[in-house]
């Protein structure tokens, strides 16, 4: 719990609109995936080809969509920033696994990682000063 105090005074010393904007970039980007996936959710069942047999398979289709979806709202308005990433990276980790165990997306992989990358940033960084976790605390 110290730890994340820490964090968050400092990234409230350290917070600039550009990351901000980094924030809410990626919020409307996994939004916007969530809908992509549950208006095609065929295209998500071709993507869940390679692992179909596993265990969880079907468990897994019906959380990325939602996940995606809830957590992109929650990411752009920066509230529970932290707890929408936790969410978004086991679906992260898999897109970029499914690109090795299936047929190999370049493109995929690439905003896979980055995607990844940037939110394994907001994790550790927290929502920053211009959001409702902010505004929640100082009206404490």
């Amino acid at each position: 719990m110290d730890t994340i105090k820490s964090l968050n005074k400092w990234a409230n010393l350290h917070t600039y609109i550009p990351l901000d904007l980094l924030r809410i970039a990626l919020g409307v980007f996994l939004f916007i995936k969530g809908i992509n996936f549950m208006a095609d959710s065929e295209m998500l069942v071709m993507l869940f080809k390679p692992i179909e047999s596993w265990a969880g398979g079907m468990l897994a289709i019906h959380y990325v969509a939602p996940a995606h979806f809830i957590g992109g709202l929650l990411i752009v308005f920066g509230l529970l920033t932290r707890w929408a990433i936790i969410a978004q990276i086991p679906i992260l980790i898999g897109a970029i696994a499914i690109n090795f165990v299936g047929e190999m997306d370049t493109n995929n992989l690439i905003l896979a990682i980055a995607t990844t990358l940037i939110c394994g940033f907001f994790l550790l960084y927290g929502s920053g000063k211009h959001s409702l976790d902010y505004y929640f605390k100082m009206q404490q």
